[in-house]
């Protein structure tokens, strides 16, 4: 009996593939989440301390020296808010883009579908994502938020979902491109702390006084993220405009990578 190993189309998740080798989804997460907080005092626990305090030191020179608003929000509970999914998309992208060259001698070894280490980064970034929740259902508990249950089952899964696109497309480009040209393991920090800064994670849209810059941040597919995921606790209308940019972008993102890392996989093992 043969057993012939084809190239996958280009633009094809290969979900079949996926499903046969599902028990890698569980191995690859669970030994980078172990991995991650190996031989630490604190453990899992660091998934929720360090966002809390990132969101201290905005709240105190953003949302209290610089005054900075936050939609009707009290500040910490808008700047975790913008955390939590800022976190997924950051080392999600990070593991991701360095995860065929830390995975090298696995993939020489043996075959399996390539896109489940990827994938399985995202996965462990997701696991941080629900630890760091607990805190800010405590936040919203403790500040008194108006919540909308509707706008939140409604919104929350959908900013989520672009959440995972976006990172899973960003993170399957630059893992392609980092293991032929090491150079993306330096940009792949930086890239990340100027994203930061595109995001509106520490501010509102609102507060661009130059409508090209809004547009400019629309480009980034956390606007849409980010903005849908506060959608639950704002009463403030939606940029519809702003959105759909943002959407397209998180789109574009996820075909041009899973393109890319389609397109060149089958050199990995000889690049790796």
């Amino acid at each position: 009996m043969e057993y012939e190993i084809r190239p996958k189309e280009k633009l094809n998740l290969g979900l079949a593939e996926l499903w046969e080798y599902r028990e890698l989804f569980y191995f690859f997460t669970w030994r980078d989440i172990k991995v991650k907080y190996k031989q630490t005092v604190l453990g899992f626990a660091w998934a929720v301390l360090q966002p809390f305090f990132m969101m201290l030191v905005f709240s105190v020179f953003f949302g209290q020296a610089l005054n900075v608003p936050s939609e009707n929000l009290p500040y910490p509970v808008f700047v975790f808010s913008g955390l939590l999914l800022w976190n997924i998309f950051s080392s999600g992208i990070t593991a991701a883009g360095n995860s065929m060259v830390s995975n090298a001698n696995i993939i020489k070894k043996i075959y399996f579908p390539r896109l489940i280490i990827p994938i399985s980064s995202v996965l462990v970034s997701l696991f941080d994502f629900l630890m760091a929740s607990i805190i800010f259902i405590g936040m919203l508990l403790y500040f008194q938020i108006n919540i909308h249950p509707l706008k939140i089952f409604f919104y929350i899964p959908i900013s989520l979902f672009v959440t995972c696109i976006s990172t899973f497309g960003l993170g399957t480009l630059l893992a392609a491109l980092n293991i032929k040209y090491r150079d993306f393991r330096y940009i792949i920090p930086f890239m990340v702390q100027i994203l930061l800064f595109m995001t509106p994670v520490i501010y509102p849209v609102s507060i661009l006084t130059h409508e090209w810059l809004k547009y400019l941040v629309a480009l980034n597919p956390m606007y849409s993220a980010v903005t849908l995921f506060r959608a639950g606790f704002i009463e403030n209308p939606l940029q519809i405009n702003l959105l759909l940019i943002s959407l397209c972008s998180a789109i574009l993102l996820f075909v041009v990578g899973l393109y890319y890392f389609r397109k060149t996989e089958a050199y990995f093992a000889d690049l790796a």
